[in-house]
């Protein structure tokens, strides 16, 4: 016989288990399941994620800048990638017709997403991890703001979305109804229901929407083939994620339903939790007892207010009509105040003449960024460079310094970059009091520099002339890897066609001798700078030193002096001590040289230089000995005499933008 306590205690586990029976199942079968409705025990919630009372799940609510994800709380075996889910999903904006980010269906190795940023990255990446193959991250992206550094097709649209938020396929919202397309607005907070179906034989990904009174459409609104074998590894977790920006939605999700081993289980919507009410004002006739109070409220309210109003006017922005479609990375002035502390002295990391650029935290994200801020008197000036910075947003390589977003308050341009810990190249180069760095670093730099410089020139819709490569313009991270910056005298053109400016810009040094003569910038003038930047980061020292010997003032001259006597490995930088490979150091050195050739039909493309860098292709053995220095064509007394009137650039030069036309060193 039991004692009355060992019954109580068999008791107990049993309410426990029955309670958690779910639980349980889901652990011996995680490989399929059914939620009407969520609790604590079946989720694992993260950042603002929470599960109301009646089982709804809310993913995000209208807090600015802010996490939210919920994943089944196991991993699920993808060896066999084949895959069914649905669920239905509601979101209800801060504003009628005017939503924040959206959210997405994830399925990735791991329910933390590292460094993830609270903006329009959905709460899965940064721009240091978007677009790598490393993610195995596969999404399919409910999404609620245009943002152009993704090329979205519009405001309410599906994406289907592998290792990035570039999605390879979209449409806007919608579902079939008798083969005819029915449009649907996402942030209508009308409940609907996405059906995502993956066929492993045929490697192709079916994503079906419709009003949740419908029952699944014969006809997906997306149909993709990707093979997904290549993304998904054995161990995988599955669930939903997104982020709020400056405006922001209530994300909520009321019932999932998921698969392993056949088709999902559709959810009876009759077990669906509700969403909660919206509020209502109601009518009543005026009190007279009341009126008194509420005049007097009402006075104190204006007084507040008015208070309220002049500190606000601290934090006053700017916006017109041709700003709306720059609007998903527009950053308010309030935020950028915070995360500078109010733009103080000792936030600053560099000075320029465009401005000042500051070390911020964005609040609530923890995320560091390097915020620059400079004045701008011309309105036409500013709207077209505003309009120009969008464009330059779109670009996306791992060797480019992100432009995050921007901020315009009255005569003011913010603009928020990716924060680099390591600063500029030219410190590392030039300067004693940071440590030098060693060779195999300094050749991976090189290679990153000239793998940006690949893809603006060649691999965009199209072509970006960068007009400034330098030293001071690559920035390091803190893995020491280079990214090219400072965009502001940058310009794109065609493919096919040639640049039609013929403004002198850039810094003396770096300048192809047809820029001095004509104006007019090409991908070969970039080759040239770079070709210099080589040189630099060979010999440890500046392209131009009027302090040394006559015949070693400019680098160019010196190393193809040394070159001719059959010694330039002697220019070599003293401070590498002689560590570094032969082979690899004269390559650098003679390809500078060729890059720098004074004849622009000489020099070799980007795409070249990578092959010679890669060592899928040899140098030429012999370089033409023609006249070929950086200062060939102008006059090298003036070119020093301008080099000595101008400061150098100190760190975060790479992020002096600037509209104004430069035509000597900063």
């Amino acid at each position: 016989m039991f004692s009355i306590l060992e019954l109580l205690l068999i008791l107990l586990l049993n309410s426990v288990f029955l309670k958690h029976s779910g639980f349980a199942q889901d652990l011996e079968k995680a490989d399929h399941f059914i939620y009407h409705g969520f609790n604590e025990s079946n989720l694992n919630l993260n950042g603002i994620a929470k599960i109301h009372s009646n089982g709804l799940l809310e993913l995000t609510d209208i807090s600015y800048y802010k996490l939210g994800r919920a994943f089944f709380p196991f991993p699920l075996n993808f060896s066999k990638s084949s895959f069914s889910t649905n669920f239905v999903f509601a979101i209800d904006p801060q504003m009628p017709n005017l939503g924040g980010h959206g959210f997405v269906f994830a399925i990735s190795p791991s329910p933390k997403f590292t460094g993830a940023w609270a903006i329009e990255y959905f709460g899965l990446f940064n721009s240091s991890t978007i677009g790598l193959d490393s993610n195995h991250v596969f999404a399919v992206e409910l999404d609620t703001i245009p943002t152009l550094n993704f090329l979205d097709i519009d405001n309410n649209h599906v994406g289907i979305d592998v290792n990035n938020l570039v999605s390879n396929v979209s449409a806007s919202a919608g579902y079939y109804s008798d083969n005819e397309l029915k449009s649907l607005q996402l942030i209508s907070r009308n409940r609907m229901r996405i059906w995502i179906d993956y066929d492993e034989a045929e490697k192709l990904v079916n994503v079906t929407l419709a009003p949740i009174t419908s029952t699944k459409p014969g006809k997906p609104l997306l149909s993709k083939k990707i093979d997904l074998s290549l993304v998904l590894t054995d161990s995988m977790y599955v669930g939903f994620s997104s982020s709020t920006g400056s405006m922001a939605s209530y994300h909520y999700i009321l019932g999932w339903s998921f698969n392993k081993s056949g088709p999902a289980q559709n959810l009876d919507i009759s077990k669906l939790p509700s969403l909660p009410g919206k509020r209502k004002l109601g009518k009543k006739e005026p009190d007279l007892r009341i009126m008194i109070p509420l005049i007097t409220a009402s006075v104190v309210a204006i007084v507040i207010f008015g208070g309220v109003y002049i500190r606000r006017k601290k934090y006053e922005e700017l916006r017109e009509d041709w700003e709306e479609e720059y609007g998903p990375q527009r950053f308010s002035y309030k935020n950028l105040y915070k995360a500078t502390e109010g733009f103080k002295e000792k936030k600053i990391l560099g000075i320029g003449g465009f401005g000042k650029v500051y070390k911020g935290i964005l609040p609530c994200s923890d995320t560091q960024v390097a915020v620059k801020k400079f004045s701008h008197n011309s309105e036409h000036g500013m709207k077209q460079f505003v309009a120009e910075i969008a464009s330059m947003g779109r670009l996306r390589h791992r060797n480019l310094v992100q432009l995050l977003g921007y901020c315009r308050r009255k005569g003011e341009l913010l603009l928020v970059y990716d924060y680099m810990p390591n600063g500029s190249l030219d410190r590392f180069l030039f300067q004693n009091d940071t440590p030098n760095l060693n060779w195999v670093q300094r050749y991976q730099i090189l290679k990153g520099v000239a793998t940006a410089l690949l893809y603006l020139h060649e691999e965009g819709d199209r072509v970006l002339l960068h007009r400034d490569v330098k030293a001071s313009n690559v920035m390091l991270d803190a893995e020491f890897i280079g990214k090219l910056g400072d965009f502001g005298l940058a310009k794109f053109y065609d493919h096919g066609s040639f640049p039609q400016t013929t403004c002198i810009v850039g810094t003396v040094g770096y300048l192809a001798p047809e820029v001095s003569r004509t104006g007019r910038a090409t991908t070969s003038s970039d080759v040239f700078a770079f070709g210099i930047l080589m040189l630099e980061m060979a010999c440890g020292r500046r392209t131009i030193e009027p302090e040394r010997p006559h015949g070693e003032m400019i680098l160019a001259d010196w190393v193809l002096d040394c070159w001719k006597r059959g010694v330039i490995v002697q220019t070599s930088d003293f401070q590498l001590d002689g560590k570094y490979m032969v082979e690899e150091m004269e390559l650098v050195l003679k390809l500078g040289l060729l890059c720098a050739h004074s004849i622009p039909s000489i020099r070799p493309t980007m795409r070249q230089v990578m092959q010679y860098l890669d060592g899928k292709a040899a140098l030429p053995d012999t370089l033409l000995d023609t006249p070929r220095t950086g200062l060939a064509f102008v006059d090298r007394e003036a070119a020093l005499r301008s080099s000595l009137s101008f400061p150098l650039s100190s760190d975060y030069s790479s992020f002096s933008i600037t509209t104004s036309v430069l035509s000597s060193g900063r």
